[in-house]
């Protein structure tokens, strides 16, 4: 997908509203995680967990590839999103991960749950893999726009815990530019 340029001049003509949200419950102590952050209730934080049984499943995520699911006798991948308006122009997209790690030299290689890369969306379409914490996302047309980074083993299976998606989602509204 091609995303439309969008010249920005500077910040004060564009409204920003950055919401982190969960794909499923958790919670974590308020001072833990940006101010930017919240689940479905309006708490702080910035994981996705859950636990497993240690299974593969179909897609049943809506990615195109197939789960793997993480085992629960295994520590717990997170992943964390936060959103950093870039000073010229678009956003910087900061990834931080718990018990995994980016390993791009291993694409295609036998799966570890403990390694792989992700995948962005926007809006759900893919955007792109990401092999390292930091993604710069150029431009977007004004309206909310919903971004999601999951896990990803290194066979593009979609890393599950607990039966659900390890993934994070953020919310930018983009107004319109000022002449």
């Amino acid at each position: 997908m091609m995303l439309p340029k969008n010249r920005l001049n500077g910040l004060g003509s564009l409204s920003i509203a950055v919401v982190l949200t969960s794909l499923m419950a958790c919670s974590a102590p308020a001072d833990s995680q940006p101010p930017r952050t919240e689940d479905h209730h309006g708490e702080t934080h910035g994981e996705t967990h859950g636990e497993t049984h240690g299974e593969t499943h179909g897609d049943r995520h809506g990615s195109g590839h197939p789960t793997l699911a993480i085992p629960t006798s295994q520590p717990q991948p997170k992943v964390s999103l936060t959103v950093h308006p870039d000073p010229g122009q678009g956003w910087n997209l900061e990834v931080t991960l718990e018990n995994f790690a980016f390993a791009p030299q291993n694409i295609g290689r036998s799966n570890l749950t403990t390694e792989g890369h992700a995948h962005l969306y926007v809006n759900g379409e893919k955007i792109s893999r990401l092999y390292g914490h930091w993604y710069h996302l150029a431009s977007l047309p004004p309206g909310r726009h919903i971004l999601k980074v999951n896990l990803n083993s290194n066979d593009h299976g979609t890393l599950t815990y607990g039966d659900q998606e390890i993934a994070a989602t953020a919310v930018i509204d983009v107004g319109e530019p000022q002449p």
